[in-house]
């Protein structure tokens, strides 16, 4: 485990950019887990992944982050310089330039269906950026983009580990319409993790996304699970029909919100009550909000064949 600090990073900066020696270094306030972020100076950040794993981060952001800024309304993290591995710290390394804003939270946002429009807006201008020599969905990126049975098995796992407090039956019927629908259209660019902590807000509206470590191309659906895990109920659906999200998208994007609940829930239900709490809250609307769904077709297919 390497111990990422200030030190550290006053050290590689004074070595790979003198030019920069004599700025304030400090930890970002929620700097993150894949990567360490820090402050240098007022205007610059440096980001440090805190593991191999996420060492190939670094090269995709410093290629793809500028060009795709030029598409975006919202602004993004701009690479401004590559640092390289040391005898220290054996990862590459970016510096960044700073964005302000605070982290998004539903108390620091003023209309809750307006965000939930502005965040699908941004999300359809990523999708419509030209895709070509984009990163596949994969181990690089954790498979964000690409078919949700990679997770099947982990999914199932926890399931049934967790039966005793689970509605096993309708997760299971939940987690199997995500599995048999199938992205069919032509890759789009994915966030890959849309995030209370990773967008960021100024005068209580949306104003920048951040860490695109696990940016891909694939199917969007990746990126909607804030629908259930952030969004209530009237703004979900702000959010759906804006984005004009059809059935199968739809039943995949509520996959990848059950999966990441069931394991987090499932990895911290004897350890960390308050981040399993969390989970469960989740996976109890993630299944209110199918049976809704689910009991409005019904009653639209009885008036229809009346």
């Amino acid at each position: 485990m390497i111990n990422i600090d200030a030190s550290l990073v006053k050290r590689l900066i004074n070595e790979q950019f003198p030019e920069w020696s004599k700025l304030d270094i400090r930890p970002v306030k929620n700097g993150g887990n894949d990567n360490r972020t820090f402050h240098l100076g007022e205007n610059m950040s440096v980001r440090l992944p805190s593991a191999e794993a996420y060492a190939p981060q670094v090269e995709k952001e410093q290629k793809w982050l500028l060009r795709l800024s030029k598409e975006l309304s919202l602004p993004i993290p701009i690479p401004l310089a590559r640092g390289n591995p040391s005898k220290e710290y054996p990862f590459p390394w970016s510096v960044n330039k700073w964005l302000e804003g605070e982290t998004l939270n539903l108390k620091n946002i003023n209309d809750l269906s307006q965000f939930a429009k502005d965040l699908g807006l941004f999300l359809i201008e990523l999708q419509s950026i030209d895709t070509n020599g984009g990163p596949l969905a994969g181990k690089h990126n954790f498979y964000r983009g690409g078919d949700i049975a990679v997770y099947d098995q982990e999914t199932r796992q926890a399931i049934e580990q967790n039966k005793d407090i689970l509605n096993v039956s309708l997760i299971n019927e939940i987690w199997e319409l995500g599995l048999n629908s199938k992205w069919a259209e032509k890759p789009v660019w994915v966030h890959g993790d849309i995030a209370p902590g990773n967008i960021l807000v100024k005068a209580r509206k949306l104003y920048a996304i951040i860490d695109f470590g696990i940016l891909g191309i694939g199917d969007p659906s990746c990126d909607l699970a804030m629908a259930w895990t952030f969004f209530d109920e009237t703004s979900r659906k702000v959010f759906k029909n804006i984005l004009n999200i059809d059935d199968g998208t739809w039943n995949r994007a509520r996959g990848w919100a059950l999966w990441k609940a069931l394991i987090t829930y499932n990895g911290n239900r004897n350890f960390n009550n308050m981040i399993a709490e969390e989970s469960y809250k989740i996976i109890k609307t993630i299944e209110h909000d199918y049976k809704e769904e689910k009991f409005s077709k019904k009653s639209l297919s009885k008036r229809v064949n009346q």
